[in-house]
């Protein structure tokens, strides 16, 4: 296969117009999942995942 007809594909794929309805029932449960999984942790827990975020971020300055 040509590598410009396969790059068009892609593109193409990638691009294309997605359903209304499945975009929002996936931005509802994205929205609803980091409150649930916080609210299922610990204190200490939830400061440990932090101080490892934090590192992280502080890591690549």
């Amino acid at each position: 296969m040509d590598t410009n007809v396969l790059a068009f594909s892609i593109v193409r794929s990638a691009t294309r117009e997605k359903n209304p309805a499945a975009v929002a029932l996936g931005r509802l449960g994205g929205l609803i999942g980091g409150h649930a999984r916080a609210k299922k942790l610990s204190a200490s827990k939830r400061s440990a995942i932090a101080k490892k975020a934090a590192k992280s971020r502080w890591k690549l300055k």
